[in-house]
Protein backbone atom coordinates (compact mmCIF):
# COMPACT_ATOMS: atom_id res chain seq x y z
CA UNK A 1 0.00 0.00 0.00
CA UNK A 2 2.69 2.23 0.70
CA UNK A 3 3.99 2.75 -2.95
CA UNK A 4 3.37 5.47 -5.89
CA UNK A 5 0.83 4.59 -8.55
CA UNK A 6 3.29 3.61 -10.74
CA UNK A 7 4.96 1.02 -8.66
CA UNK A 8 0.86 0.08 -8.05
CA UNK A 9 -0.14 -0.16 -11.97
CA UNK A 10 2.78 -2.68 -12.21
CA UNK A 11 1.59 -5.08 -9.54
CA UNK A 12 -0.97 -7.93 -9.38
CA UNK A 13 -2.01 -7.37 -6.09
CA UNK A 14 -1.56 -4.68 -3.50
CA UNK A 15 -1.47 -5.89 0.49
CA UNK A 16 -1.76 -4.62 3.84
CA UNK A 17 0.26 -5.75 6.61
CA UNK A 18 -3.25 -7.33 7.93
CA UNK A 19 -4.12 -9.11 4.59
CA UNK A 20 -0.54 -9.84 3.39
CA UNK A 21 -0.68 -13.47 4.72
CA UNK A 22 -4.16 -14.31 4.28
CA UNK A 23 -3.46 -13.03 0.19
CA UNK A 24 -0.30 -14.48 -0.53
CA UNK A 25 -1.39 -17.84 0.47
CA UNK A 26 -4.60 -17.32 -1.88
CA UNK A 27 -2.19 -17.22 -5.19
CA UNK A 28 -2.13 -19.96 -6.89
CA UNK A 29 1.54 -19.13 -7.93
CA UNK A 30 4.32 -20.61 -5.86
CA UNK A 31 7.08 -17.86 -6.43
CA UNK A 32 5.89 -13.97 -5.08
CA UNK A 33 7.85 -10.96 -6.25
CA UNK A 34 6.71 -8.56 -2.92
CA UNK A 35 7.41 -5.08 -2.80
CA UNK A 36 8.07 -2.82 -1.30
CA UNK A 37 8.98 -3.81 2.13
CA UNK A 38 11.42 -6.29 2.72
CA UNK A 39 10.86 -6.91 6.34
CA UNK A 40 6.89 -7.55 5.77
CA UNK A 41 7.80 -9.96 2.76
CA UNK A 42 10.39 -11.76 5.19
CA UNK A 43 6.98 -12.27 7.64
CA UNK A 44 5.25 -13.59 4.98
CA UNK A 45 7.24 -16.39 3.72
CA UNK A 46 7.88 -17.31 7.80
CA UNK A 47 4.12 -18.11 7.25
CA UNK A 48 4.19 -19.37 3.69
CA UNK A 49 7.36 -22.10 3.98
CA UNK A 50 5.20 -22.77 0.71
CA UNK A 51 5.74 -20.31 -1.54
CA UNK A 52 9.17 -18.45 -2.73
CA UNK A 53 8.72 -14.80 -1.35
CA UNK A 54 11.52 -13.13 -3.41
CA UNK A 55 11.71 -9.40 -1.46
CA UNK A 56 12.27 -6.32 -2.85
CA UNK A 57 15.34 -4.65 -0.85
CA UNK A 58 13.26 -1.68 0.42
CA UNK A 59 11.62 -1.51 3.66
CA UNK A 60 9.60 1.06 6.52
CA UNK A 61 12.16 3.47 7.44
CA UNK A 62 10.52 4.22 10.76
CA UNK A 63 10.05 0.04 11.59
CA UNK A 64 13.32 -0.74 10.17
CA UNK A 65 15.56 1.64 12.46
CA UNK A 66 14.21 0.05 15.76
CA UNK A 67 17.18 -2.15 16.68
CA UNK A 68 17.23 -4.92 19.27
CA UNK A 69 19.22 -3.04 21.51
CA UNK A 70 16.21 -0.97 21.59
CA UNK A 71 14.41 -3.65 22.79
CA UNK A 72 16.80 -4.79 25.18
CA UNK A 73 16.86 -1.50 27.21
CA UNK A 74 12.73 -1.02 26.68
CA UNK A 75 12.51 -4.69 28.50
CA UNK A 76 14.76 -3.88 31.01
CA UNK A 77 13.28 -0.89 32.34
CA UNK A 78 9.29 -2.55 31.66
CA UNK A 79 10.29 -6.51 32.63
CA UNK A 80 6.38 -7.22 33.43
CA UNK A 81 5.42 -6.10 29.74
CA UNK A 82 5.01 -7.68 27.03
CA UNK A 83 6.01 -6.58 23.45
CA UNK A 84 3.77 -6.05 20.73
CA UNK A 85 5.69 -5.27 17.03
CA UNK A 86 4.97 -5.01 13.65
CA UNK A 87 6.13 -7.25 10.60
CA UNK A 88 7.90 -4.51 9.42
CA UNK A 89 10.17 -4.33 12.17
CA UNK A 90 13.70 -5.85 11.47
CA UNK A 91 14.00 -9.61 12.17
CA UNK A 92 16.29 -9.21 14.98
CA UNK A 93 13.26 -7.06 16.81
CA UNK A 94 10.65 -9.71 15.70
CA UNK A 95 12.94 -12.41 17.25
CA UNK A 96 12.93 -10.75 20.65
CA UNK A 97 8.75 -9.83 20.56
CA UNK A 98 5.75 -11.24 22.34
CA UNK A 99 3.63 -10.83 19.70
CA UNK A 100 4.04 -9.78 15.77
CA UNK A 101 1.53 -8.44 14.15
CA UNK A 102 -0.64 -5.67 11.93
CA UNK A 103 -1.14 -2.43 13.51
CA UNK A 104 -4.76 -4.19 13.79
CA UNK A 105 -3.88 -7.17 15.05
CA UNK A 106 -1.59 -5.38 17.82
CA UNK A 107 -5.16 -3.22 18.54
CA UNK A 108 -6.40 -6.80 19.02
CA UNK A 109 -3.67 -8.01 20.66
CA UNK A 110 -3.58 -5.67 23.81
CA UNK A 111 -7.30 -5.40 24.41
CA UNK A 112 -7.59 -9.39 24.77
CA UNK A 113 -4.64 -10.11 26.61
CA UNK A 114 -4.91 -9.82 30.74
CA UNK A 115 -1.56 -8.20 30.61
CA UNK A 116 -1.47 -4.85 31.63
CA UNK A 117 1.74 -3.28 30.44
CA UNK A 118 2.99 -3.48 26.83
CA UNK A 119 6.09 -2.46 24.89
CA UNK A 120 4.12 -1.25 21.53
CA UNK A 121 6.56 -1.39 18.39
CA UNK A 122 4.95 0.57 15.34
CA UNK A 123 4.01 4.41 14.84
CA UNK A 124 3.41 5.91 17.72
CA UNK A 125 0.10 6.80 16.40
CA UNK A 126 -1.33 3.93 17.52
CA UNK A 127 -0.72 4.54 21.50
CA UNK A 128 -3.58 7.17 21.15
CA UNK A 129 -6.08 4.02 19.68
CA UNK A 130 -4.83 1.88 22.32
CA UNK A 131 -5.13 4.11 25.60
CA UNK A 132 -8.95 4.88 24.24
CA UNK A 133 -9.67 0.89 24.07
CA UNK A 134 -7.99 0.22 27.51
CA UNK A 135 -8.06 2.78 30.02
CA UNK A 136 -6.88 0.31 32.78
CA UNK A 137 -3.86 -0.62 30.85
CA UNK A 138 -0.23 1.23 30.28
CA UNK A 139 1.92 1.29 26.66
CA UNK A 140 4.97 2.36 25.95
CA UNK A 141 6.44 2.92 22.84
CA UNK A 142 9.34 0.96 22.12
CA UNK A 143 11.33 3.89 20.70
CA UNK A 144 10.97 7.45 19.71
CA UNK A 145 12.54 6.48 16.52
CA UNK A 146 8.89 5.11 15.82
CA UNK A 147 7.16 8.73 14.35
CA UNK A 148 6.29 8.31 11.21
CA UNK A 149 6.10 11.87 9.48
CA UNK A 150 4.36 11.45 6.13
CA UNK A 151 1.58 9.96 8.31
CA UNK A 152 1.14 13.06 10.02
CA UNK A 153 0.77 14.95 6.75
CA UNK A 154 -2.45 14.44 6.66
CA UNK A 155 -4.76 15.67 8.49
CA UNK A 156 -9.24 15.02 9.71
CA UNK A 157 -9.64 18.31 8.34
CA UNK A 158 -8.10 17.68 5.05
CA UNK A 159 -10.01 14.90 4.39
CA UNK A 160 -12.86 16.29 5.23
CA UNK A 161 -12.57 19.19 2.98
CA UNK A 162 -11.22 17.46 -0.37
CA UNK A 163 -14.78 14.98 0.64
CA UNK A 164 -16.58 18.26 0.96
CA UNK A 165 -15.26 20.18 -2.15
CA UNK A 166 -14.11 17.40 -4.48
CA UNK A 167 -9.99 18.27 -3.82
CA UNK A 168 -7.41 16.95 -5.08
CA UNK A 169 -8.69 14.35 -7.63
CA UNK A 170 -5.46 12.04 -9.09
CA UNK A 171 -6.29 11.51 -12.71
CA UNK A 172 -3.74 9.12 -14.06
CA UNK A 173 -2.32 8.25 -17.47
CA UNK A 174 -4.19 5.45 -19.28
CA UNK A 175 -0.48 4.19 -20.10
Amino acid sequence: VNSTYEVKAECDVCVTSSNAVKVVASLPQKQIIFVPDQNLARYVAQQLPDKEIIPYCGFCIVHHQVSGADVDKARASLPNAQLLVHPECTQEVVDKADFVGSTAGIIKRATQSDNKEFIIGTEMGILHVLQKKNPDKKFYLLSTKLLCSNMKKTKILDVYEALKYGQHEIILDED
